[in-house]
């Protein structure tokens, strides 16, 4: 009988428990709109490129997850707070991490990671393109190859594609999909959510069209973002690596919005006008841009906490605290 392989970025059935694997033995890392594995080099920007980033040891396949965990210190004061520190870093591997000094107030936004297009450039494949031997389905959450495809490039079997069409979201250890309600806290529940939305074939092979070295620039419909704030100023950090400083542009456009257009040294381009939470002072409103993101400093115009940036975010729930917290008597 065929079992799955759990080791992170095989997923393969086998049936023989000597047939080699190829797999990643360490976690996986997501830094500052980078993602990556702990066990090798390769750094990408969007989902899509991370779950393809090719496996770095070979050994065989298992039912169990095998990855080595770290020796536990003495178990001295020291030891015990950095065991504790490394479990709770575990428990949310994937969260967004950020190097900005803790401030008075923070709050993080449900986000999806910086993508070129919201959806693949072709939904359907392009029939007159032949299906490759053992291809995977290009929709998000499908595992389906092509081995099961018959010459006439329908499914052998009535099978639906059974997809996830949203983007991931990681918010505070949770993980799950824009386009379904589950949450789980383990990446490798993560990527066993069942999808939510079924198609009649799969998708192997998309157009077929790749853009070249020298092709036009690329419109990027979203990047990574997240904000702390304190009783006058919002500090909001928009995520995007080599900003052309002398071609960015930033407009305070009204109380309400800002107008950004940053290109990139990579041929990429995110150009929107941002619809603010709550308002702002324009005129006391400032911006710069660093290596790896724009900073902006919104001064507040009415003293008031924002529980999210946009006005088109969904917000958290959270309570807001623009000041230090009273002493209980």
């Amino acid at each position: 009988m065929a079992q799955k392989c759990v080791h992170k970025g095989c997923g393969k059935r086998f049936t023989d428990a000597e047939e080699i694997c190829i797999y990643h033995p360490g976690p996986p890392i997501f830094h500052e709109g980078q993602k990556g594995w702990k066990c090798c080099k390769a750094r990408v920007l969007t989902f899509d490129e991370f779950l393809v980033i090719p496996p770095c040891t070979t050994g065989i396949h298992s039912t169990i997850d095998d990855t080595p965990q770290e020796a536990r210190k003495p178990d001295t004061d020291v030891a015990d707070k950095s065991a504790a520190s490394q479990t709770a870093k575990l428990i949310s591997e994937v969260s967004i991490e950020s190097t900005d000094p803790a401030p008075a107030t923070r709050t993080a936004v449900p986000q999806q990671p910086p993508s070129i297009e919201a959806e693949p450039e072709s939904d359907e494949d392009n029939p007159e393109l032949p299906i490759p031997s053992n291809a995977t389905c290009r929709r998000r959450g499908c595992d389906v190859v092509s081995t099961k495809i018959g010459a006439d490039r329908e499914p052998r079997v009535e099978e639906n594609c059974t997809h996830h069409p949203g983007h991931p979201i990681f918010h505070e250890g949770s993980k799950g999909w824009s386009c379904c309600k589950r949450r789980v806290l383990e990446f490798d529940e993560f990527l066993r959510i069942e999808g939510c939305n079924a198609k009649p074939k799969h998708m192997f092979v998309g157009s077929g069209k790749k853009a070249g070295k020298d092709s036009a620039e690329k419109t990027l419909t979203t990047i990574r973002h997240d904000f702390y704030q304190t009783g006058t100023t919002i500090h909001a950090s928009l995520y995007l690596k080599k900003i052309s400083k002398a071609d960015a542009k930033v407009a305070f456009s009204s109380p309400t919005t800002i107008s950004v257009d940053l290109p990139t040294a990579d041929k990429t381009r995110y150009k929107e006008t941002i619809p603010l939470y709550g308002l702002i002072d324009p005129a006391k409103s400032n911006f710069k841009v660093l290596g790896t993101k724009l900073e902006l400093s919104l001064a507040k115009a009415d003293g008031q906490g924002w529980p999210v940036l946009r006005a088109d975010d969904r917000p958290t729930g959270e309570i807001i605290q623009t000041g230090k917290a009273g002493r209980a008597s």
